[in-house]
């Protein structure tokens, strides 16, 4: 069993994945790594300051659950553990209003931001539950709460993830695991916001990364259930 704290990161190839990842890194965590793209996931494993023994990287369609739990049973088979999770796995579809929209983006919505949410927190809160120490972390929107014309199957994907780890929270209380949500508008993944070529209410990824790993810390151990916003201008 690793002896360094270890954190999963689904969606791990993304901009804030990747921020985070490194972020971790230098933090002396060991990373579990999931996603989609296998030649993504193995560039970025390699591109982090850790030694092999350190990380693990995981191909997997997390809107699948014997996907999802062969995914953490990689990870605790390498680590023995796995103390915190970041859950990016999201999408976007937006655009056409409730009379135009197809069932699809209904659809695609709710695997993303629900199932995968599902199937990786049912595998994942019992077993941290178990070691009386968890942190479980997801990224949301605004919109969960306050739809925009145009954005409902978003909206409903967001507000059924919100909804999913408002009770998982309520779940573990007083276990050890703690279960918060960080809310964006949307993510400046270039670093440009501040020099005008981004929307003022974007949130960097290095903002987003200082708020999970905080959430992770011992010293968030009272913060459960929390959506916490990190976006101005609207």
């Amino acid at each position: 069993m690793s002896e360094r704290r270890v954190a999963m990161i689904t969606g791990a190839t993304g901009g804030l994945g990747r921020v985070l990842a490194a972020d971790l890194a230098a933090d002396g965590w060991d990373l579990a790594l999931l996603g989609s793209n296998a030649e993504r996931l193995a560039a970025l494993a390699e591109g982090l300051d850790l030694d092999d023994e350190h990380t693990l990287a995981v191909t997997a369609d997390l809107r699948d659950a014997e996907a999802a739990r062969e995914a953490i049973d990689a990870a605790y088979g390498r680590f023995g553990r796995v103390d915190a999770l970041a859950h990016l796995v999201g999408g976007w579809t937006g655009g056409m209003t409730v009379a135009q929209s197809p069932d699809e983006p209904y659809a695609s919505m709710i695997d993303q931001h629900l199932w995968t949410s599902v199937n990786v927190t049912r595998e994942l809160a019992p077993r941290m539950a178990g070691a009386v120490f968890g942190r479980i972390v997801a990224v949301s929107s605004p919109v969960a709460a306050r739809p925009d014309a145009g954005m409902s199957a978003y909206a409903a994907g967001k507000a059924a993830q919100e909804a999913l780890f408002g009770a998982l929270a309520q779940e573990v209380a007083g276990t050890g695991v703690t279960v918060n949500i960080v809310r964006v508008r949307a993510i400046d993944t270039t670093g440009d916001r501040d020099s005008g070529s981004v929307k003022d209410y974007a949130t960097t990824t290095a903002e987003l990364s200082a708020a999970i790993r905080y959430l992770f810390s011992d010293d968030a151990r009272v913060v459960n259930g929390e959506r916490l916003g990190l976006h101005s201008g609207l």
